[in-house]
């Protein structure tokens, strides 16, 4: 090769990183605008006068004033839509690379986005809500795959974290749009969802930036250029055995079983399992639940409208410097550790909020200023601890533990597990807490218990582990997991040998 190759820039393989993360605050700021919206007197007068008049009747129960199947409607179709998206989106990824997918994501969005902000009924309103879930969908198969595909080994986790940093930045900035946007009357909510085509428009221009990945390259015949860009992102001619890991998984990728058919065979059972399972956890945690309707839950407890929004807005800036914590320590303490550790934080929050809400808050009337500032306190340690835990690691372990012969419909999977919990949790929170009350929060909590006892004993630790190794060094040597690998059998019911040795 010409000793005169060009490689890419540190400062431009860093710009890839980030241009691919913004598909995290697309995420991010429709997780955190819904809520906010919601909450606004003039999107409810437009929307859904009858809540709006049911709010005015607070006093009737402090737990029911926001409880209606339609304004859960209008932050749930978003991840219903996205559910059945991120199937389509792993045949886009398979076919046209992750690059490609990541544009289409940032062009449904923004047409979604459109017809949110211009919305004069709410027909118009969810099928705007639909079209961002579809971005969405995409969005989340590609962006966690780009990451961990054209991030070094060394680093593949703080690399990837990036996504959920995005989020929560994402969050955070929809708190702060929510807050200034509910002071201007009458279009606020307009200029509020509007507003989340900013990042969608940075993705846009960003996917005609950035490369595709040497994986998606490799996989799809262009091994010659796929060699070019790993050697341009890694900065040296020297990338042998990586290029033949990835040469190797992809040759298995070729064979003539479908990907779906080998996701079905027993030895894809750990793999695919975990990431299901780490997407459900995720959101049974209560995370969404909260950073949905974190304005109307602190309403709830008893803040005012602005007192509620500022104090989003600081449970999001908890978020995203947590976050930080989690790209700092994954890649040295590694996986497990977070997660443990977290749940034993998540589950003693929880707890206590239930406890204080349970004993203190009635139906009518609201907390005094100090039980009050002090469920916030709760609030904010239990994100903190999410932050640096579930809330990365749920994207990371899946995007790096499947072989590439099922990586793109494996991690959807994954990804349609989450946006399943989501539209479940989006859906059906503000009649929980109508029907529960306090109660909510100790059903959280049970799920926080099972899902340390779920990493405790099947989560294997994957830190410093090359993607296309983990059958040899994670699965086969995990206790309950290895009895997997050599179970496969193909379509006439032969067990099927080992095919090619990574």
């Amino acid at each position: 090769m010409s000793r005169t190759k060009k490689f890419y820039s540190k400062p431009f393989v860093v710009l890839c990183w980030l241009i691919a993360a913004v598909g995290g605050l697309m995420f991010g700021y429709d997780i955190g605008i819904s809520g906010g919206v919601t909450s606004m007197d003039d999107f409810l007068l437009k929307f859904f006068p009858h809540v709006y008049a049911k709010k005015l009747r607070a006093k009737e129960n402090n737990y029911c004033k926001f409880d209606d199947q339609f304004v859960q409607l209008f932050t749930s179709s978003l991840y219903l839509s996205a559910l059945f998206a991120s199937f389509l989106g792993s045949k886009v990824c398979s076919k046209y690379g992750r690059k490609m997918t990541m544009l289409a994501a940032s062009i449904f969005y923004l047409v979604g986005v459109g017809m949110n902000a211009a919305a004069n009924g709410l027909i118009l309103l969810i099928l705007g809500r639909i079209l961002l879930g579809v971005g969405v969908g995409f969005g989340n198969e590609a962006v966690p795959l780009f990451l961990s595909e054209i991030a070094p080994i060394n680093i593949r986790g703080a690399v990837n974290i990036l996504f959920q940093l995005f989020v929560t930045i994402g969050i955070l900035c929809a708190n702060l749009v929510n807050y200034f946007a509910s002071k201007h009357h009458p279009w606020g909510w307009r200029l509020a969802l509007g507003l989340a085509g900013v990042p969608a428009f940075i993705l846009l221009v960003g996917s005609f930036i950035i490369p595709e990945t040497p994986t998606s390259l490799i996989e799809r015949g262009h091994e010659q250029k796929g060699r070019m860009i790993l050697e341009k992102l890694r900065g040296t001619e020297n990338v042998d055995e990586e290029y033949h890991q990835i040469v190797m998984a992809s040759e298995l990728a070729h064979q003539s079983q479908s990907s779906l058919s080998k996701l079905m065979r027993p030895s894809s059972r750990p793999p695919l399992v975990i990431g299901m399972m780490m997407q459900v956890f995720q959101q049974f945690t209560g995370i969404n639940a909260i950073m949905f309707y974190a304005p109307v839950l602190f309403q709830t407890v008893g803040f005012g409208a602005n007192g509620a929004l500022i104090s989003s807005v600081i449970i999001g800036l908890v978020n995203v410097f947590s976050t930080l914590v989690s790209i700092k320590t994954v890649d040295i303490f590694g996986r497990r550790a977070l997660l443990l550790q977290a749940c034993c934080q998540m589950f003693s929050t929880q707890v206590i909020i239930g406890i204080i809400l349970a004993v203190r808050l009635k139906v009518t009337g609201s907390l005094g200023r100090e039980e009050a500032i002090g469920v916030v306190v709760l609030v904010c340690l239990y994100v903190m601890s999410f932050a640096w835990s579930w809330g990365p690691l749920a994207w990371l372990i899946p995007s790096e533990t499947f072989p590439l012969e099922t990586r793109t419909t494996g991690f959807a999977f994954a990804v349609s597990s989450n946006m399943m919990c989501t539209f479940i949790i989006a859906q059906a929170f503000l009649s929980m807490m109508c029907h529960m009350q306090a109660g909510i929060f100790f059903f959280f909590a049970v799920w926080i218990l099972a899902m340390g006892l779920f990493v405790m004993f099947l989560v294997p630790e994957t830190k410093g582990v090359p993607i296309d190794d983990m059958v040899d060094r994670v699965w086969k040597q995990h206790w309950f997991w290895k009895k997997y690998m050599d179970r496969d059998v193909d379509e006439n019911g032969q067990r099927v040998k080992k095919e090619i040795q990574l």
